[in-house]
């Protein structure tokens, strides 16, 4: 086991979970590993379909000159998670809370480097993820990621894409693509180094804002055939597709390999992350991407990142792990 991967135990869970007569909650439902076996064999052998994970750092957002905080999202939205309520459409059972990287050595050590020290990190941090989403995935199980920073996609579609077998497609909602230069990992490239490594097959994008992508590397995603995007502002300004028609699209053009679906929470309106937007989706479009893409796609895993619960500057908005709730049991409750 990596010595960074912190698993979650019964004590933790508990202290998590607020019980209240006449009420049952995730928390006393979901699955954890058990302290007597190990974490892969407890994969294989749960009934569970998916498996909770975060990454909690913000290496890599920093490494791309944004602003820190996004390493402040799990806890918060792990406890909410755990005190929703357990229904017949997501009793609990259908979840293992595996646990989270522990990178806070390395986030420590962080605020003294310069950037291509982070950059860096970014790569040690990637050769973590990785191999965990493989085994999750190669055990037949759905990771689903709380972030922690974009850079962790490419662990994302490396680890799945090596469990697979093949090149995996993605679909990424987000007023970034998120395909900039290889310079050195960090947040706004990970998908270019997933694909220069052949990680990465189709990717789509849904709702790119044409203020935040520079002329070159949209360039690059037109000349690309592997690639297809959708502006913001053609769907909901001058309003030529529809969103659901957009996020369709998007479905249409992954179709019929395993796919990752990633969320950047900051392409929705006023929640806070390190580019936060004043101007974005609202929280209940994107559960309905969520929720189309896990009952229409081929989901090799679920990623929610870059939100946070207080930043570098002091701002706050304990909201958004409620938020990421949300969407978490809105994937699970509508995959098919």
């Amino acid at each position: 086991m990596s010595k960074y991967l912190s698993l979650l135990d019964k004590e933790h869970l508990q202290l998590l979970v607020k019980h209240r007569p006449g009420e049952v909650k995730l928390g006393e439902k979901v699955s954890l590993v058990l302290p007597t076996a190990s974490w892969e064999d407890c994969l294989v052998q749960s009934n569970a379909s998916f498996v909770l994970l975060g990454i909690p750092e913000d290496i890599g957002v920093r490494a791309n000159g944004g602003l820190g905080g996004a390493h402040t999202a799990w806890l918060n939205a792990l406890q909410s998670l755990l005190n929703i309520q357990s229904t017949p459409k997501f009793t609990g059972e259908e979840l293992l809370v595996l646990g989270h990287f522990d990178f806070s050595e390395w986030m420590q050590q962080s605020q003294e480097m310069n950037v291509d020290q982070l950059r860096q990190v970014v790569d040690q941090i990637d050769d973590e993820v990785y191999p965990i989403v493989q085994k999750i995935i190669a055990a037949g199980k759905v990771p689903l990621v709380i972030g922690g920073g974009h850079n962790n996609a490419y662990g994302l579609l490396k680890g799945a894409s090596l469990a697979y077998e093949q090149a995996i497609n993605c679909i990424n909602l987000d007023a970034h693509c998120d395909y900039r230069i290889e310079e050195g990992r960090h947040s706004g490239n990970g998908f270019r180094y997933a694909k220069s490594e052949h990680y990465l097959g189709h990717y789509a994008i849904v709702g790119l804002h044409e203020n935040y992508n520079s002329e070159a590397v949209i360039n690059d995603l037109q000349n690309d055939e592997s690639i297809q995007f959708s502006f913001f502002e053609d769907i909901f300004i001058q309003q030529n597709v529809d969103f659901k028609e957009a996020i369709l699209q998007a479905i249409n053009f992954t179709d019929g390999q395993p796919t990752g679906i990633e969320l950047d929470l900051d392409c929705i309106q006023n929640v806070l992350s390190s580019a936060a937007t004043p101007i974005g989706i609202s929280a209940l479009q994107a559960r309905q991407f969520v929720a189309m893409a896990a009952d229409k796609c081929h989901p090799a895993y679920l990623h929610l990142c870059e939100g946070a619960i207080q930043l570098a500057n002091g701002k706050t908005d304990p909201s958004t792990g409620k938020l990421i709730a949300y969407l978490i049991s809105d994937f699970i409750k509508n995959y098919s």
